[in-house]
């Protein structure tokens, strides 16, 4: 993985944007190309709708109904009635699982929930050249994240990772290399020096990925394995932890946001994603800083945290009531001339390794970030419905049981025992 995301922003060839899709383990089937063939003769023109899932910051910017009205201008032999709903990435499963035939015929999404809507038969196995688009177009290792059994379910649009954003007015470049630095820096009494936001897990889980330690061995689906966040390297990560999240410098996120501080220049460093990015630099201008998850120091030994990585990708709904339709404005949302103009206005970086090149994203400083971070400072987040279906549930009170005092150094392997033997598999 890491060897191939060296070379994201390098060149590949861009093929047309023909579509297929099909019910998962059907052969896909192929769709119409996304630009209409001129002819002499008048186009037939059939009356479809189309349902789109997609996150706030795209309907807010406009975004996602400018691309649609290109789509539209591009398909004369289509009158398209449109519709466009909020739904975020990260609980995008959750929603179509609860029924399938009322989601969007398009959503967005993050790649760890591919495996559980592949098996609930609610995403659309992709053929054709939208296939050939996405292994053609991408680095293996982003390919992956939208690959279930040899089989290509999305095109992936952005990289689903988080770096580290901080303030240059109370950071320097040193300061940031480690927590430790950063904790260290003397602060004004109402500055915080960290922002911590366990994310349910998301970002909590750096700490003990980074000491080297897994869940379901270095494959991530050795089930038997099971997890050794519990062994004594486990302990002490969290004893870490607890230090940290009950420092009167570090910021809690459920008690305090960090656009509440920033803006402020109250908050040294946090880690986020390149999706909120916008806000952060109309906050801090030309004092906002960004840079690789930083390390930390365990009894003496430093370790580089390692952040999940993956994808958000856009997916098709197996029962679209017009798939043809759907698979074609899910490649052309996916295409290389979107996701540049998706960046521009979203600050999201693109996949495409064409795109990659482009002036604006080449000389942008959130494209260098992640592509380092995607490189010494990631894990491949896991993607089995086995590994999602415990780890989430039973991860997501760690950080706030600590804040509140009922998760504590006396207690600590005990809670360990009990998250690790949740994540068995029988």
């Amino acid at each position: 993985m890491k060897k191939k995301l060296v070379s994201l922003l390098m060149a590949a060839a861009m093929v047309s944007s023909l579509a297929g899709c099909g019910k998962p383990n059907e052969t896909p089937v192929a769709s119409t190309t996304t630009e209409t063939t001129k002819t002499n003769e008048a186009v037939k023109v059939e009356a479809v709708t189309l349902k789109v899932w997609a996150p706030e910051n795209q309907i807010q910017k406009g975004t996602i109904n400018s691309m649609f009205e290109s789509f539209q201008a591009l398909h004369p032999e289509w009158d398209i009635t449109f519709t466009v709903e909020a739904q975020g990435e990260d609980k995008a499963k959750d929603e179509i699982l609860k029924d399938v035939s009322s989601a969007g015929d398009v959503f967005f999404f993050a790649n760890d929930q591919l495996t559980e809507l592949v098996n609930a038969g609610a995403i659309a196995r992709l053929g054709g050249s939208t296939e050939e688009m996405v292994k053609t177009t991408m680095a293996d290792a982003v390919v992956n994240t939208v690959t279930v059994n040899d089989s290509i379910y999305a095109i992936p649009f952005t990289h689903n990772t988080f770096f580290m954003y901080y303030d240059k007015t109370i950071l320097s470049e040193d300061d940031i290399k480690s927590l430790e630095g950063i904790m260290a820096k003397e602060t004004a009494n109402n500055v915080y020096n960290f922002h911590f936001d366990p994310a349910g897990g998301w970002k909590l889980a750096s700490w003990y990925y980074g000491a080297g330690l897994t869940i379901y061995g270095e494959s991530q689906v050795d089930f038997a394995a099971g997890s050794n966040w519990n062994n004594e390297t486990g302990v002490k990560v969290t004893h870490y932890l607890i230090d940290l999240i009950n420092n009167k410098k570090c910021a809690f996120n459920e008690e305090v946001s960090v656009s509440e501080l920033a803006g402020d220049n109250r908050i040294g460093a946090w880690f986020d994603g390149s999706w909120n990015y916008a806000r952060y630099k109309d906050e801090l201008g030309d004092n906002l800083g960004l840079a690789v998850i930083p390390t930390f120091n365990l009894d003496g030994k430093d370790y580089q945290l390692k952040g999940y990585y993956g994808s958000k990708a856009i997916g098709v709904n197996a029962q679209a009531a017009y798939p043809a339709v759907a698979v074609a404005f899910a490649a052309y949302l996916g295409s290389e001339e979107m996701q540049i103009k998706r960046f521009v206005e979203t600050g999201e970086v693109p996949t495409n390794l064409k795109a990659g090149e482009h002036e604006s994203v080449q000389k942008d400083e959130i494209a260098a970030v992640i592509v380092a971070e995607a490189n010494i400072a990631s894990v491949m987040q896991p993607t089995s419905a086995e590994f999602n279906s415990r780890y989430w549930a039973n991860v997501g009170g760690f950080a706030t049981e600590i804040r509140s005092g009922a998760f504590t150094k006396v207690n600590a392997k005990e809670k360990l025992d009990t998250f690790v033997a949740t994540l068995e598999v029988k």
